[in-house]
């Protein structure tokens, strides 16, 4: 484990997968670092994302989670910073991949699109899973 902590975020589409998340992070012994929302009132998703950005730009955690209804519009908003690599994911293969081959430091996931086993076990392969480097590193490089 990171000695910094887990950063997630959601807007109110994912704030029950958000709080769920959190619970299970804890559990496993993370420091989850919550940057909101803190209820299901109607919020904007790009106030989140940005949140996120700014919290891995930082430094204050190395990777993050985000949740909104399909995970595209909150990873849009964190990926406006050049220091975020926010992958949409939405089972175990894109997740690990997204580990793997493009050294995401975001995962972002739909809570209207998958179910609350299925973000585990993203959850679980994101964190698990350590970048390749080798031939995978001139690319990402390109991403900043």
């Amino acid at each position: 484990m990171s000695e910094k902590p887990i950063a997630i975020a959601s807007d109110h589409a994912g704030y029950e997968m958000k709080a769920m998340l959190a619970e299970m992070l804890r559990s496993d012994g993370w420091e989850v670092l919550d940057l909101g929302t803190d209820g299901p009132q109607s919020v904007d998703y790009p106030d989140f994302g940005m949140a996120m950005a700014e919290t891995i730009a930082a430094g204050r955690a190395e990777r993050g989670i985000l949740v909104c209804g399909t995970g595209i519009g909150i990873s849009i908003a964190a990926n406006r910073n050049p220091k975020v690599r926010a992958a949409v994911c939405h089972d175990v293969t894109s997740a690990r991949l997204a580990r793997a081959h493009n050294d995401a430091n975001v995962l972002a996931l739909g809570a209207r699109l998958i179910g609350a086993e299925v973000a585990r076990d993203c959850v679980a392969a994101f964190l698990t899973t350590p970048f390749e480097g080798g031939r995978h590193a001139a690319r990402v490089a390109k991403l900043g």
